[in-house]
């Protein structure tokens, strides 16, 4: 059952993954500059029950390895019983060309073929001297 909704997904999922990643880009990152990226194939994948509907939601989690022995968990996608969708991939890094922003994630969500993505940005902590 799990692996037919991975299998399932798979097409919407790695357009979410691709769209993710060009958020990440349009931003200025360099290929280089984070870890990890969002790719359908690595994310691990469970079925969770939607307590509204009782149906099984396909939930996918992308981890971290590289910061052994502990694992984060460092974003998930998740489509919903209605064809709905919505991931999330933690980027946590400054803004590489507005310094006074923080990129905290980027996000993407939407349903059937329609998907929308944006960054999500924070006010950079300045220190009061």
């Amino acid at each position: 059952m799990l692996q037919n909704q991975i299998d399932d997904k798979r097409a919407i999922g790695v357009k979410l993954c691709e769209r993710l990643r060009a958020e990440i880009t349009k931003l200025g990152f360099a290929d280089d500059e984070l870890l990890d990226h969002p790719y359908y194939h690595t994310a691990s994948f469970v079925l969770i029950k939607d307590p509204y509907t009782g149906n099984s939601n396909l939930t996918g989690y992308w981890y971290n390895k590289r910061n052994k022995p502990r694992i984060e968990r460092i974003g998930q996608l998740q489509f919903n019983s209605d064809g709905s969708f919505y991931a999330e991939y933690d980027v946590v890094k400054p803004h590489p060309h507005k310094a006074d922003w923080f990129v905290e994630a980027v996000t993407a969500w939407g349903k059937d073929d329609v998907i929308k993505t944006e960054a999500r940005l924070l006010p950079m902590m300045v220190e009061n001297a």
